[in-house]
């Protein structure tokens, strides 16, 4: 999934998988599920095979309750919520989005069905086991004390060079105290901190957008900045780095504005805290937003599904929990005859992006102009030796 600048709580492979929730039982043959299920599953977006585990410590209760692990992404646990009548099973993970359908077998020790959650749905078995058959479950990081709040961090060391010519990925990742970019340009960063789409600078050379740079560097504050504290500290490198300095205009531009649908918006707030914070992406045209504000999708939106510039103009305040699947432009072109798939496979294949923004999330996006704030450089030179 592509990476975001945003403080990791996820592996970058974490993206690909999301969370299950076990719903209530209920019918006159209620089976007993406690115990230790695991099974992998493999993304059929990026391939990778995923070890997964489902704690289950009592059947009693309705919903029945559980604890769902995606051992090889992340040691977060998901709780997840079932429901059996007769032999089918139906499970719910909010915390990833996941939605699974099973049978269980006739000895009542393995479930096999299809999971929703990636683009398109994959098929997942879970098997009742031993403890000692049991994966191990990863053990989470020490903890880390956070940068105080009122801090004005920069960075105290900063490497900058060239990437290797052959260098593929990248992207930009924050761990403990030690921030690092791979493979990035600086219009790339620019518009990350400054959390503007492309369009919206104006004026920098076409070096800004070709040449791939890595960056490494520590702040001068101590504990691990926040996601609005290393944006800080980002802007300040380029400054001086790149002798970056620019002003703000208002200019009209082709935009894309996001508004309530006919009918109403279908999301809700996020209550609790969620252990997965942020955009957490499961592949191309899937994605977990959890306690986010609609300035945030905006700007996932702008940065990686669509061409233009988006704009809130729906109205909605607070933090939000949803997820979104849909067909990438063009992601269709790749199959070699789409017209010759089969009913069911064109039943599964999700709508474009407007198509599901309104079916899902009860939100419109429509092409529209408007008049937005730019950045215009005024002075921005190739970077200085370390």
């Amino acid at each position: 999934m592509p990476c975001r600048i945003r403080k990791e709580r996820l592996s970058r492979s974490a993206k690909g998988f999301i969370t299950l929730a076990l719903i209530p039982v209920s019918g006159l043959f209620a089976q007993d599920l406690s115990g230790i299920w695991q099974g992998v599953v493999k993304n059929p977006d990026t391939q990778q095979e995923l070890r997964t585990v489902l704690k289950i410590a009592s059947s009693d209760g309705s919903p029945i309750k559980g604890n769902f692990y995606s051992i090889d992404q992340t040691y977060l646990v998901f709780p997840a919520t079932m429901t059996v009548q007769g032999s089918t099973v139906k499970m719910n993970i909010p915390g990833i989005g996941a939605v699974y359908d099973a049978k269980l077998s006739a000895d009542g020790n393995t479930m096999a069905g299809t999971v929703k959650g990636f683009s398109i749905p994959a098929p997942w078995t879970l098997k009742r086991v031993s403890a000692e058959e049991a994966w191990a479950i990863p053990k989470p990081p020490a903890p880390v004390r956070p940068m105080a709040a009122d801090a004005d961090p920069a960075f105290d060391v900063a490497t900058v060079k060239l990437s290797q010519p052959d260098a593929r990925g990248g992207g930009t990742r924050l761990q403990n105290d030690t921030f690092s970019v791979a493979n990035v340009t600086l219009s790339d960063l620019v518009r990350l901190v400054y959390d503007v789409h492309s369009h919206q600078v104006i004026g920098l050379p076409a070096w800004a957008s070709s040449q791939r740079y890595d960056i490494t560097g520590k702040p001068d504050v101590e504990g691990q900045p926040s996601q609005d504290q290393w944006k800080i500290m980002v802007r300040k490198l380029l400054a001086d780095r790149f002798q970056l300095t620019f002003h703000r205009e208002q200019r009209e531009l082709p935009v894309y504005s996001l508004s309530p649908a006919k009918g109403g918006v279908k999301i809700s707030k996020n209550d609790t805290k969620s252990e997965t914070s942020g955009v957490i992406f499961r592949g191309p045209g899937s994605v977990l937003l959890n306690n986010v504000t609609i300035d945030e999708f905006c700007r996932m939106l702008q940065n990686s599904a669509l061409d233009r510039p988006v704009v809130n103009q729906t109205g909605l305040s607070g933090k939000y929990e949803f997820s979104l699947v849909w067909t990438p432009e063009g992601a269709l072109s790749a199959v070699p005859n789409p017209n010759a798939l089969a009913p069911g496979d064109r039943a599964d294949t999700p709508p474009d992006i407007y198509t599901a923004a309104q079916q899902q999330l009860g939100l419109k996006i429509e092409a529209t102009k408007l008049r937005i704030e730019v950045l215009v450089v005024d002075k921005v030179e190739r970077p200085s030796e370390n």
